[in-house]
């Protein structure tokens, strides 16, 4: 097993390199009520700007994936990190709505090699125990990003202008690639004495798509991940237009968010350990700890019923929690159900379709607000897609056993 200064040194690089993916995600969202009157977007052609990215990440995810399987973490990571921050600092170029969805297509397949990296990365470095803590805190990253950016980017926008502030941001994660290269070195072999040595065949993808644990955890997704980009990039629009939150004051309330939601991601981790501590299966443990992150998100259909901005903010943050929490169990099931091998490849089809899902609901979200001007739908709906997720899992996964690849068929 590798020791646990050398581990959990990397699960710090994934961390970092979470923040910086989701510090150039939330550029968009926090300047895009002042974007809007500047360029002249619709809601429609923002909800189409932000589709864009969805489309490019939802097949970056399926090459992406299978790619990192191939070449390896270290050097599929940085190749990945690479490309999404020159995609992020071409931002600050566009002039126009088309060009705005031109960079963030650029920038969709980029940050498509993420997760699936650090997935793997985590399968590869970290025992099975373990894993769980170690996504939620590596995930935590994506709230951390989101943290420094609503603090971060007004700053640079009103001291510099807004296309100062996607360069600088953009650019930051170029500094990440030196350190990864300087401190990744070769993954252990073995993280744990009763796991099987695996081969190293690449399996195919008709392989893991004629299996029910895939389906089961790409529906979940299908219908949770668009929950998480709608308050990624219309958190702040919200607050705008809700309770009239100018540039300047949004980045505490937004910022706020995003802290408590990455205690939801340490909190889905630790309670999986701890059920599975107290003598729970490990089929159970992840079950329920998944059930408990649900309950927290069914608040949140009262977000824009409430008339003060921080209890809205509240709810919203307690819903971003349960989000996290529930990430960090549906990220982990798959490193537990597929070998180290197959790991990228499972997570890009399923995240493939958890970006699918938020492809279908941006584009949806922005003609609903063009037609109503109304959140009360989009907030009810998102409130119980995580119990009909878990629903889904438990459908086609009853049981979260190690899945064979061998006895499927080919």
């Amino acid at each position: 097993m590798p020791t646990g200064r050398s581990r959990w040194t990397i699960c710090a690089l994934l961390f970092f390199a979470t923040t910086v993916n989701y510090a150039d995600r939330q550029i968009l969202g926090i300047l895009a009520p002042g974007l809007q009157k500047e360029i002249g977007w619709s809601e429609s052609e923002y909800g189409l700007i932000v589709t864009a990215f969805q489309a490019a990440y939802a097949l970056g995810l399926l090459g992406a994936g299978r790619l990192i399987d191939r070449i390896g973490t270290r050097l599929g990571y940085s190749l990945a990190l690479g490309w999404w921050s020159v995609a992020a600092m071409l931002h600050g170029v566009a002039s126009s709505a088309m060009g705005f969805a031109g960079a963030r297509f650029l920038l969709g397949l980029g940050q498509a090699g993420n997760f699936p990296a650090a997935i793997k990365t985590v399968a590869e470095w970290f025992p099975k125990r373990e894993r769980a803590m170690a996504t939620g805190l590596f995930n935590s990253g994506s709230n951390a990003g989101a943290i420094v950016a609503p603090l971060v980017v007004p700053w640079l926008t009103l001291r510099f202008g807004w296309r100062w502030a996607f360069a600088a941001v953009g650019g930051a994660g170029l500094v990440w690639i030196a350190a990864w290269l300087l401190l990744y070195r070769n993954a252990p072999g073995r993280v744990q004495a009763d796991e099987p040595v695996e081969a190293e065949t690449h399996i195919p993808w008709r392989v893991l798509i004629a299996n029910r644990p895939v389906w089961g955890i790409l529906l979940a997704r299908f219908v949770t991940d668009p929950v998480w980009w709608f308050y990624l990039y219309w958190g702040p629009k919200f607050l705008n237009t809700q309770f009239g939150l100018k540039l300047d004051q949004i980045g505490a309330p937004v910022a706020a968010m995003y802290l408590f939601s990455s205690v939801g991601g340490v909190f889905g981790g630790w309670l999986y350990s701890f059920l599975a501590g107290r003598g729970h299966s490990s089929n159970a443990a992840r079950k329920l700890a998944m059930l408990a992150c649900a309950v927290m998100v069914l608040p949140i259909v009262a977000a824009p019923r409430v008339a003060n901005a921080w209890v809205a903010t509240g709810l919203i943050a307690l819903a971003m929690a349960g989000h996290c929490g529930w990430a960090a169990n549906i990220f982990t099931t798959v490193s537990d159900l597929f070998p180290k091998r197959a790991v990228s490849s499972v997570t890009g089809i399923c995240g493939f379709g958890g970006a699918a899902g938020g492809m279908l609901v941006s584009t949806a979200v922005g003609f609903v607000l063009q037609a109503t001007g109304s959140y009360l739908t989009i907030f009810a709906l998102a409130s119980f897609s995580y119990l009909v997720g878990l629903g889904m899992i438990q459908l086609m996964c009853p049981r979260l056993d190690t899945v064979n690849l061998k006895e499927l068929p080919l």
